[in-house]
């Protein structure tokens, strides 16, 4: 009897799954937010006043790209943990062209900054904080460079609601606690002093939420932007030459001085040269074909990548078969992202300095030798593969590979560590934000912009807070020979935008909040969409796990082989499962990650936006 019962419910359950539940309408379910409707536009980011500035954009004629802009510069003021004087990384596709663009803002190493002086100062890491975690300033460039190329308004319609909220606006309880809670180290830095903690030798000496929070100098610095390109638009410039006129103006001129006037009387590196010579690239993104679907991400100075190889390697199995998170996805799923990872940590670095082999790594003769490697069990002994053959070609650093995979080999037990401590695991899953745009006119944008998060060092009185991805970089070679850091060197990050295209027509845009969390929680996304025919507010709620197998791209570069984080309502039979296969699991409340994701619908021409229910993540479309 127990047993009619038992399948009888589930029955039903899987009824109202897919047909909808009483009251709410057929084809629904019980999202904890609503699905976003639109057939004009939609912006979705990490804050509701950046989903605002990106909405206001749109209601006053702008693009899908206008929009983004406006929304990178707003939550670059509101600290969404990221700041002005961070990176900004975005994918682009071009309805006139039909074509993918890769927009590659993220600040390089400054002069000086080498692995010998990184060592000089007895570091076996760059470091997590401070001055000399900086790379150049890419976020304002990165911004400009897309609205001049892209874009349609000039950079003081974009640039408005940023000004307003420098002027002044209600903070918001996140961003004023981690003021609060990071003000000793703050303190170390007189500028980042004076714009955080107002309130200095009070009990809080930070704002408190819903205070209005004025950041003066930050105000100065864009009105003096806005002031170049009026200038220049005087003169008989064009919309594109004015907002280049700017852009000069904050890498060449009066703002770049007191940048690097600033960082250097706080210890820092910069030269007026570093930021003069710095450029944004516009790229050929990569892409891998899954299943009839082009997923793009940018090159392998990120890590995006990893979802492009895990897809070639998941291809390999029957995921569907499985059933979503059943314990046999699960495993499979993780060792996929366990071995992308591995060739993510020695292989990935900046193409304009070192080849990595790409067209191995990617190549799907390579991912099905890889999926050969996943077991019953979890391997902890993973290491990086040889693609060169892969590519006709032979691996430069077949010897330190070699080494790596002997050492690992040796390695007993007793001598991984599986557990999770706090600080461990938001050096995985803190950081960044996600801006989301997409228009009727057929313009798509997805953005992971970040750096500069509290606690930011300030570069004098600009009010730009300087990025800290200086750490992403090691200084071992036997880590990675490729990801060592040199002046003018571009360090590898997490931060990963992704597209998808079905038919020469975008399917979905979606990035997520974190760091080495990110494309695992873009690739379950991905797949709950894909395999298993959620829609995107589904999706982006959807319970997810996160590996920790991976070296961390911060502070230490420390990993926990075999360590797992699933969602509390895991059951327990799941949960013994997953143990019996090597797993060390650790609960939360929610593991959906901070997911922003747009759907097209093109039967319908319309949009479908989803906002995650994680943190804060916003959206409005109309």
């Amino acid at each position: 009897m127990k047993k009619i019962y038992l399948i009888t419910f589930l029955l039903l359950s899987i009824n109202s799954f897919g047909q909808g539940l009483p009251g709410l309408g057929a084809g629904t379910t019980p999202t904890n937010k609503p699905i976003l409707h639109g057939k004009n536009w939609v912006a979705i980011t990490g804050k509701p006043l950046g989903a605002t500035a990106g909405a206001t954009i749109f209601q006053q004629g702008g693009n899908a790209v206008d929009a983004a802009c406006a929304m990178i510069a707003a939550t670059s003021t509101m600290w969404d943990v990221l700041s002005w004087g961070g990176e900004t990384q975005a994918l682009i596709y071009n309805p006139n062209t039909k074509k993918v663009i890769a927009i590659n803002a993220l600040g390089y190493a400054p002069t000086g900054a080498t692995v010998e002086f990184y060592k000089s100062q007895g570091m076996d890491y760059p470091p997590q904080y401070g001055p000399l975690a900086a790379t150049t300033p890419g976020t304002p460039g990165g911004i400009m460079t897309m609205l001049a190329e892209y874009g349609t308004m000039s950079l003081e319609q974009v640039l408005k609601p940023s000004m307003e909220l420098a002027k002044g606006y209600p903070i918001e309880a996140q961003t004023a606690n981690a003021m609060e809670s990071q003000k000793a180290r703050i303190k170390e830095w007189p500028y980042s002093k004076k714009i955080f903690l107002p309130h200095l030798g009070n009990e809080r000496e930070a704002p408190v939420p819903g205070e209005i929070f004025i950041q003066d100098d930050l105000y100065q610095t864009l009105s003096k932007l806005v002031e170049a390109e009026k200038k220049a638009l005087s003169e008989g410039k064009s919309r594109k030459e004015a907002i280049y006129a700017a852009y000069d103006r904050f890498y060449k001129g009066d703002i770049a001085k007191e940048i690097v006037r600033g960082t250097r009387e706080q210890g820092g590196l910069f030269t007026e040269a570093d930021l003069a010579n710095w450029k944004v690239k516009i790229e050929e993104p990569l892409h891998v074909n899954y299943k009839g679907i082009d997923v793009y991400k940018l090159q392998e100075w990120t890590q995006g990548p990893v979802l492009l190889q895990s897809l070639n390697i998941l291809e390999n199995f029957d995921l569907k078969s499985m059933g979503y998170n059943s314990a046999n996805y699960i495993h499979t799923v993780y060792q996929a992202m366990n071995l992308a990872f591995a060739d993510r940590d020695f292989y990935y670095g900046d193409p304009a300095f070192v080849e990595s082999p790409m067209k191995g790594l990617l190549s799907k003769e390579y991912a099905k030798e890889r999926s050969k490697l996943i077991g019953k069990v979890n391997d902890p002994k993973i290491t990086a593969g040889d693609p060169y053959p892969f590519q006709g070609g032979t691996n430069p650093y077949l010897d330190i590979l070699n080494k790596n995979q002997e050492a690992m080999a040796s390695l007993t037990p007793d001598q991984f560590n599986s557990t999770l401590d706090e600080q461990f695991i938001s050096g995985f899953q803190s950081g960044t934000t996600s801006v989301e745009t997409a228009d009727a006119e057929g313009w798509v944008v997805s953005v992971t912009p970040s750096g500069g998060w509290i606690p930011a060092v300030a570069a004098g009185n600009t009010g730009v807070g300087l990025s800290q991805r200086m750490q992403s970089f090691v200084l071992d070679e036997k880590l990675s020979p490729y990801n060592l850091p040199e002046p003018g060197k571009r360090p590898r990050v997490t931060l990963t935008p992704s597209l998808a295209m079905k038919d020469g027509k975008p399917l979905l845009a979606f990035a997520v909040q974190g760091g080495d969390s990110q494309d695992q929680n873009l690739l379950q996304l991905f797949l709950n969409i894909v395999e298993f025919d959620m829609n995107v507010q589904e999706a982006t709620e959807a319970a997810n796990f996160n590996s920790y197998q991976m070296q961390s791209s911060f502070g230490d570069h420390e990993s926990r082989p075999g360590a797992m984080v699933v969602r509390e309502d895991t059951p327990t039979w799941l949960r013994k499962e997953l143990a019996e296969k090597g797993y060390n699991l650790e609960l939360w409340n929610k593991t959906s990650g901070p997911v922003n994701a747009i759907w097209f619908d093109w039967k319908h021409g319309t949009f479908w936006g989803g906002s995650s229910d994680y943190g804060d993540d916003y959206g409005i479309a109309w």
